[in-house]
C-alpha cells in the first residue's frame, strides 16, 4: 500500500483490516455479502459453503476491532497517537474513540425481537445487570438495503393490530377474550400495551397449544386468507424458532420490505427484528440489546415490555430517508450525535470526484466499482479510514461505484 506524502502536517488514509463475526443467523457460503467482500480484500480467505458470515465490523469497537493495514497497529491505537484525526468536535463529544462502528450484515434467519435503551436507561441497565448489559452506551442504529431486506420495525397502525386480533383467534385465546375486545372498542396505548405484554409472559403449555391450533386452522385456509393472517411470514419465523411465541408479533408489528438503498433509522425503545437480506449498518459504539423472542439467547422480557414505544405507525413512517449533498451524495442523518452514513454513488461516466471533507473522522467502505484514492486502489470490500478535514480525491472511476461513509454526526 502506498501513500502520497503531501506534508508532515497532513494525515494519510489508511486501509482497515476489518472483523468478520460468524453468528448462526448469518448467510452460508459465497451467498454471504459479508463473505465475499471479505474475501475480496484477503484472497487467502476460504469461504466455507456450510459455515454462517454474518458480519463485517469496521471501527475500534473491543469485540472486532479493525486493524491498519501491512502494519502491527490497531485504528484504535493510531487514533489514540493522533487525536486530532477524529476531529475537534468528536474529541469534545466523546473522546479519543470512534463513537461509531460501520457493519455489513448477512442475514439468513431472523434476528430477535429487540430493543434498544436509551443512554440513560441503558446507564441503569448497565449497574444493575452489569452480566447481560456489558457497557453504559446507548445502541441507536441506521441500516440501509444492498439488497432486498426484510424487518419488523415498530407497532403498526392500532386499526390493524386491531383486525388482527378478531381474525386470528389464537391471538385472543393467549391474551384474553376481555382484554382483546377492550383494544378493539378504545384502542389506546396503554391497552395495546398491556395485551403485548400478556402476550409475551405467557406460559409455555398455553403457547405451545396456541401453536398446535393455528397450525390446524392454517391448513384450512384459501389463499386470500393466508395473506390476510400472514400465514407464509409465521411459518418460516416457526421453522427457525419452533413455538417461540416471537412468531406471534408479526400482527403487532409493521412487515417492512425494503428495496436496495431504502433505509430505516432504529431509535431507542422502538421494537424490531431483522428477518433476511444483506445490508450496510452503522450504529453507535455499544452493544446493548434487549430480547424478547425469536431468540435462544438471555430474554429479557420484563424490561423490554416496560421500555417499549407502542406508539402506532403506519409502514411507510418507517423509512429514513437522506438529505441530498450534491450530485453523488446523499447523508442518511439520524437525530443522534454518535454517527451518520454518506452514500456515494458514481457513475461509469464519472471518472473524478473530490469527497466531501468531513468534520469527523470517517470509515470509506466501497461496496461496488473501483477507484483511486491518494494513490490506493479502491475496489469492493476495501475500507479507509479518512482523518477529519482532510480532502481526497477518486480518480479513474469506473464500474458503477458504490461506497458508504460512516461518520459522527457532529
Amino acid at each position: 500500500m502506498t501513500f502520497r506524502r503531501l506534508s508532515h502536517d497532513i494525515p494519510k488514509i489508511m486501509e482497515l483490516v476489518p472483523s468478520i463475526q460468524m453468528y448462526a443467523w448469518g448467510k452460508r457460503g459465497d451467498t454471504s455479502k459479508v463473505a465475499t467482500l471479505f474475501k475480496n480484500i484477503k484472497p487467502e480467505f476460504v469461504i466455507e459453503s456450510h459455515k454462517n458470515y454474518a458480519e463485517l465490523w469496521m471501527g475500534t469497537h473491543v469485540n472486532g476491532p479493525s486493524l491498519v493495514k501491512n502494519s502491527n497497529k490497531s485504528l484504535l491505537s493510531v487514533i489514540t497517537g493522533k487525536p486530532e484525526y477524529l476531529g475537534d468536535n468528536v474529541r469534545t463529544k466523546f473522546g479519543i474513540d470512534l463513537p461509531f462502528l460501520l457493519k455489513v450484515l448477512s442475514i439468513e434467519q431472523a434476528l430477535s425481537i429487540q430493543v434498544h435503551p436509551s443512554k440513560i436507561h441503558a446507564e441503569r441497565l448497565h449497574i444493575e445487570q452489569p452480566e447481560h448489559y456489558k457497557d453504559a452506551n446507548h445502541k441507536p442504529e441506521l441500516a440501509i438495503a444492498l439488497t432486498p431486506f426484510e424487518a419488523l420495525c415498530g407497532f403498526r397502525p392500532y386499526t390493524e393490530i386491531s383486525n388482527f386480533f378478531q381474525i386470528i383467534p389464537e391471538l385472543q385465546e393467549l391474551i384474553g377474550d376481555k382484554l382483546c375486545q377492550e383494544f378493539v372498542k378504545q384502542k389506546s396505548e396503554s391497552i395495546l400495551k398491556e395485551c403485548f405484554c400478556v402476550l409475551m409472559k405467557c406460559s409455555q403449555d398455553k403457547i405451545k397449544k396456541a401453536f398446535i391450533n393455528i397450525f390446524q386452522r392454517f391448513s384450512t385456509l384459501n389463499q386470500e386468507d393466508r395473506d390476510k393472517q400472514l400465514v407464509n411470514l409465521f411459518e418460516r419465523l416457526n421453522k427457525q424458532y419452533p413455538d417461540d411465541i416471537g412468531c406471534f408479533v408479526v400482527y403487532f408489528l409493521n412487515f417492512l420490505q425494503l428495496k436496495p438503498l431504502e433505509a430505516i433509522y432504529l431509535g431507542a425503545n422502538l421494537p424490531h427484528a431483522y428477518i433476511f437480506g444483506d445490508c450496510i449498518e452503522c450504529m453507535a459504539c455499544s452493544d446493548n440489546v434487549v430480547r424478547a423472542g425469536l431468540t435462544s439467547k438471555f430474554k429479557d422480557v420484563s424490561t423490554l415490555c416496560e421500555m417499549l414505544d407502542y406508539r402506532g405507525e403506519p409502514a411507510s413512517a418507517k423509512f429514513f430517508k437522506p438529505i441530498v449533498e450534491n450530485e453523488y451524495t446523499v447523508t442518511f442523518k439520524p437525530p443522534v450525535p454518535d454517527f451518520a452514513i454518506a452514500m456515494i454513488q458514481v457513475p461509469n461516466e464519472i471518472k473524478e470526484l473530490s469527497l466531501l471533507p468531513r468534520d469527523s473522522g470517517s470509515i470509506l467502505l466501497i461496496v461496488s466499482g473501483t477507484a483511486v484514492c491518494d494513490n490506493m486502489k479502491l475496489f469492493a470490500g476495501v475500507s479507509i479510514f479518512i482523518p477529519a478535514k482532510h480532502i481526497s480525491k477518486l480518480q479513474n472511476v469506473s464500474n458503477e461505484f458504490l461506497a458508504f461513509q460512516g461518520m459522527a454526526n457532529v
